[in-house]
């Protein structure tokens, strides 16, 4: 996570504290969707096929430089797919892709749009948790249609699935890098509704056993629930919104970068004490990637003893490892969409499509 993304973040989760976590206590502020009493009967977009149009939007940080916008262009159209540029996708106030009015506008135009058949983000950063009660959730609803990006987009996808049962997806964003692996999930889960395994390579390269990718089990057992999570930063940020993801009976999916131990202690602690993590069916933990003690620091605990404090005493099976998060090889993982996991072998089987 970016330092200057991380201020606002955690002085965000903060001040939610006060609230209750399970996403029913505060109203949104006047002109955007109350929290409905009961979750939202879960919807599908219809599956993206070659020749669909994808609408190109800039939510969270700005792109300042021209190139980056050409090549995830380019990357979208040799997937097969038309781009529609938001009106405001190379806008910057600050180091957001906009005003936040333009940018939540961007997000409800292209969900109006019927010539829009899905919506990617260019990039994430930060400032979705400055628009997320700004966007048109009965729209959304009655037009249902895919939308996906990770990072900062943790906080949309999770908000949208929340206020409307639309299954949307921790996926990758439009400028994100396009290998064989990340495109096969995309591929099979978006494009195609299939319900795959997801399990990371079982590949040892050169090597006597396999040394990245690795996936252990912290509890083993095999558990199902509804998928939710994404970015630890961004979705402490939210607790005690009625944007939070109902975590109740839930497979919870996490991941960071750049957070030093204490910080995702901090940031786990915020997710007990709100109550998320009381009544989850299982955790998935991500790549945690460059977490580490941070210069000169001695005595902290390692993440393996942060996870096992916040996780052992859970009684539900936990596994780490899996291919979500700030990584150039990685899952796309739809939230809202039931799922089992199977920590001793490290796998999260999708079971049911993710699109219609």
């Amino acid at each position: 996570m970016r330092a200057d993304r991380r201020s606002l973040l955690h002085s965000a989760a903060a001040s939610a504290l006060a609230s209750t976590t399970l996403g029913a206590a505060a109203q949104p502020r006047a002109g955007s969707a109350p929290s409905p009493a009961a979750a939202p009967s879960r919807v599908l977009a219809p599956r993206l096929k070659e020749g669909d149009t994808l609408g190109l939007i800039s939510p969270a940080n700005a792109t300042y430089e021209r190139e980056p916008l050409e090549i995830a262009v380019e990357s979208l159209q040799a997937l097969g797919f038309k781009v529609k540029l938001g009106q405001h996708v190379r806008g910057r106030w600050g180091h957001f892709g906009g005003s936040d009015e333009q940018r939540a506008t961007d997000v409800n135009a292209m969900f109006a749009d019927d010539e829009v058949d899905g919506v990617i983000a260019l990039t994430g950063g930060s400032g979705c948790t400055r628009i997320v009660d700004k966007l048109n959730y009965a729209l959304i609803r009655r037009k249902p249609k895919f939308f996906g990006g990770f990072s900062d987009l943790t906080c949309l996808v999770n908000a949208i699935h929340k206020q409307t049962g639309l299954v949307t997806f921790h996926a990758p964003v439009a400028e994100s890098e396009w290998n064989e692996f990340s495109l096969r999930w995309f591929r099979a889960i978006v494009m195609e509704g299939q319900t795959p395994l997801l399990q990371n390579p079982r590949d040892r390269g050169a090597g006597l056993v396999q040394t990245e990718g690795r996936t252990r089990a912290l509890r083993a057992g095999r558990a199902r629930g509804h998928l939710v999570g994404g970015n630890l930063t961004v979705l402490s940020a939210m607790a005690g919104s009625p944007y939070f993801p109902d975590c109740r009976g839930a497979i919870l999916f996490l991941e960071e970068i750049n957070e030093y131990i204490y910080r995702v202690d901090r940031m786990l602690s915020t997710l007990r004490l709100c109550g998320a993590l009381d009544h989850l069916a299982g955790v998935v933990l991500g790549q945690f990637t460059n977490c580490g003690p941070g210069d000169g620091k001695f005595g902290v605990l390692t993440l393996d003893e942060v996870f096992d404090d916040y996780f052992l005493p859970l009684q539900v099976p936990v596994y780490r490892g899996a291919m979500i998060g700030h990584i150039r090889r990685k899952f796309t993982v739809p939230v809202g969409l039931p799922a089992e996991m199977d920590a001793e072998a490290g796998t999260l089987q999708l079971l049911e499509p993710a699109v219609r």
